[in-house]
Formats: C-alpha cells, sequence, structure tokens
C-alpha cells in the first residue's frame, strides 16, 4: 500500500458525503498525512438559458447546502478537537476542473469522493463528474459507496 501524505476529500455538500470524509479522516490519522477537505459551489442556476422559474429549486439547494455546510463543520470541529489539522478549500466553478488544480497545487496522492448515489436533484445541484474525474486524476482515488436515504415527498 502506498503510504499517503496528502489526502484530499470531496465533500459536494450533501449530507450523503459525511461517510467520505469519516474515511479521509481515518486514513489521515492512520498515515499521519495532511488532510484537506474541497468544497466546490458549482451554481447550476447560473446557466444560460434557463426560461423556467427555478426560485423554489434555487432555495432547495440553497438549503441542502447549509445543512450539509453545517454536518460538515460539526465533524471537522470534532476531529480538530481531537489533534487533526484539517484544512478547507472552497472553490467556485466547475468541478471537475477545480479538483483537478487542488489536487496538483497540494500534490495530492489520494483523492477520496462519494461514488455517485445521489438522487436526481442532487445530480442536477451538485453536478455528476465521477467518471471524468477519476480519469483526469494524477493520484489515487478511492470511491466510497453510501446508500442514500431515500427522498420523502
Amino acid at each position: 500500500m502506498e503510504d499517503f501524505k496528502r489526502i484530499l476529500v470531496v465533500s459536494r455538500m450533501t449530507a450523503n458525503c459525511q461517510k467520505a470524509v469519516h474515511f479521509g479522516v481515518s486514513l489521515a490519522r492512520k498515515h499521519e498525512a495532511e488532510l484537506t477537505v474541497i468544497h466546490v459551489i458549482h451554481n447550476p442556476f447560473g446557466l444560460e438559458g434557463w426560461n423556467l422559474p427555478t426560485i423554489s429549486l434555487e432555495k432547495e439547494y440553497q438549503e441542502i447546502t447549509r445543512q450539509a455546510k453545517q454536518d460538515l463543520d460539526r465533524i471537522l470541529k470534532n476531529e480538530r478537537s481531537e489533534g487533526l489539522a484539517v484544512t478547507e478549500l472552497i472553490r467556485e466553478g466547475e468541478p471537475t476542473k477545480e479538483i483537478l488544480k487542488a489536487v496538483k497545487e497540494l500534490k495530492i496522492d489520494l483523492l477520496i469522493m462519494l461514488a455517485h448515489q445521489e438522487w436526481r436533484l442532487e445530480h442536477f445541484l451538485f453536478g455528476r463528474s465521477n467518471e471524468e474525474i477519476v480519469r483526469t486524476m494524477p493520484c489515487s482515488v478511492l470511491l466510497v459507496k453510501n446508500e442514500p436515504k431515500p427522498v420523502r415527498w
């Protein structure tokens, strides 16, 4: 097994990403590695050509993002209080490009991200780019499977 010294966890700001963060924390502790969590803010409502009212979807996007950020902050606060140094990066733009740029800038050894199993709304709001990310990464990639909770309407 490789000796990972720099680990980057992709947080798509969904509740399902917590499991990927836990994997990152565990591996960072085991390998005494630097841990960074990246959030890429991708605004699907900034796209040109929208002629439909999107206010309700935009509010849903904001609420999902707010709740996930709150949950992630709680998790990272606990880990920091136990002595693990965690850096958070917040980038805006197209997720694949921003993640690749961070991997190169930080000389990341291992990228950890959730295997896509989010629901359709999350795919729309947060993008679906795992395949592209895996193909373009210059480092090892760990995809974490997580069974999503069904959405109740």
